[in-house]
């Protein structure tokens, strides 16, 4: 995306799918109401046309990009929210993690709660919110892994908790503990959603291409 250009993987007349660039928010908060990817999805339909809406479905942390879905009119936001965990059938991730990552594939069970401060950590006794992470490993050196990394859950930080508790926080995530931050951004990115499309009951496969600035660590 350069500047307000959006980075569109897909569009029809209920749905527009993006590509978010890191540092910028899904949707705004009491800090920021403008600078935010709801509201550049808002401001290209408008243009469409005066009586075009939007509405989000889910999103993504600040500093992860990748794939993002909204709803053009409120009963298709219904019909995906409402239905949200029947009907996505992936959600998979690349994450950059430090260190030499083993085993080769794991999945990772933990029940997660949040500080006052708002930070997402997971519980030792079983209490809080469910949260299932499955990674393999696609490339690793004594340095850095590169995973691909599917949830079964949607909850808040769960990717970065879970790296973190492995002892391989994801590159650039110092709020888990990361130590490096080469590309000063998070190294996760949302590469592929897939779900059940309410209105045909056939599969929709979304992808969002690779950073180009994660090619560094293919090297």
């Amino acid at each position: 995306m350069v500047k307000d250009r959006l980075d569109i993987i897909y569009e029809d007349k209920d749905l527009i799918v993006v590509n978010k660039p890191a540092h910028l928010l899904t949707i705004a908060t009491e800090d920021e109401k403008i600078n935010t990817l709801y509201h550049k999805v808002y401001v290209y339909l408008k243009k469409k046309n005066k009586n075009n809406k939007v509405f989000i479905v889910h999103r993504l942390d600040r500093d992860t990009s990748g794939v993002v879905l909204f709803a053009k009119n409120e009963k298709m936001k219904n019909a995906l929210q409402d239905n949200w965990n029947d009907i996505v059938k992936k959600r998979e991730y690349l994450g950059i993690v430090e260190g030499f990552v083993e085993p080769l594939k794991k999945r990772i069970t933990e029940y997660l709660l949040e500080t006052q401060t708002l930070l997402t950590y997971a519980s030792k006794d079983g209490k809080g919110k469910e949260a299932i992470t499955e990674y393999e490993v696609i490339r690793r050196t004594k340095s850095h892994s590169i995973l691909k990394i599917n949830i079964y859950t949607g909850r808040k930080n769960q990717i970065r908790v879970a790296m973190q508790n492995i002892g391989h926080p994801i590159i650039g995530d110092k709020k888990y503990d990361a130590t490096k931050n080469p590309l000063r951004r998070l190294c996760l990115h949302a590469t592929t959603l897939e779900l059940i499309d309410p209105r045909t009951k056939e599969l929709l496969h979304f992808e969002a291409k690779i950073p180009k600035e994660f090619a560094i660590f293919e090297k």
